[in-house]
């Protein structure tokens, strides 16, 4: 029994081949990146980083993302430290009184932290919407009046005992504030 080929088969012949050979190069460079993997030394750098700061670090761990203290002998060393931004920006309402209208403060507080302690760093990432809440129940709690003759000092030794109450595998050290916008809402006088 002779079969015939006709155009539509040959054409289907031919884009199976052309899949045959991409599936096979895909599980050839899947097999070779495992072995290659497999057989480099434990502590080697990563051949390829994405994102990062050209060093072969992780994202975030380069000098630009580190607080400045102000000296040239920084308590933070390079390899040590990295920042966490995890917050993110905050929008905290503030009630007025009678006499001064609302207002609203943007926030992003970011502090320094030992990237290499890792279950200190998941800790931080799991307490997140707890630093959020304190954040925003400390500054809301406070008069329009009192936030906008603010004392930085003060907030900030406030909310790093409150967020140093809450963990319990390290301390956080020192709080910066990247924002700190104040916005007052128009009274309807």
């Amino acid at each position: 029994m002779k079969r015939i080929l006709n155009s539509f088969s040959r054409k289907l012949l031919i884009v199976n081949r052309i899949e045959f050979i991409i599936l096979l190069v895909l599980v050839i460079l899947l097999l070779g990146g495992s072995l290659y993997a497999i057989m480099r030394p434990v502590g080697s750098a990563p051949v390829i980083s994405l994102g990062g700061g050209g060093s072969g670090g992780s994202p975030g761990s380069n000098a630009a993302n580190r607080p400045s203290t102000g000296t040239d002998s920084s308590d933070y060393s390079d390899s040590e430290y990295s920042v966490f931004t995890g917050i993110g920006r905050l929008r905290i309402p503030i009630t007025g009184s009678n006499t001064e209208p609302a207002a609203t403060m943007i926030l992003s507080i970011a502090f320094p932290y030992p990237h290499n302690d890792r279950p200190f760093t998941e800790e931080l990432a799991s307490k997140i919407t707890d630093f959020k809440i304190i954040t925003t129940e400390y500054f809301s709690s406070l008069s329009a009046a009192s936030i906008s003759n603010l004392n930085e000092d003060a907030a900030k030794a406030e909310l790093l005992r409150r967020y140093n109450a809450l963990l319990r595998l390290g301390k956080i050290e020192a709080l910066y504030f990247s924002d700190l916008i104040i916005i007052e809402a128009e009274s309807s006088l």
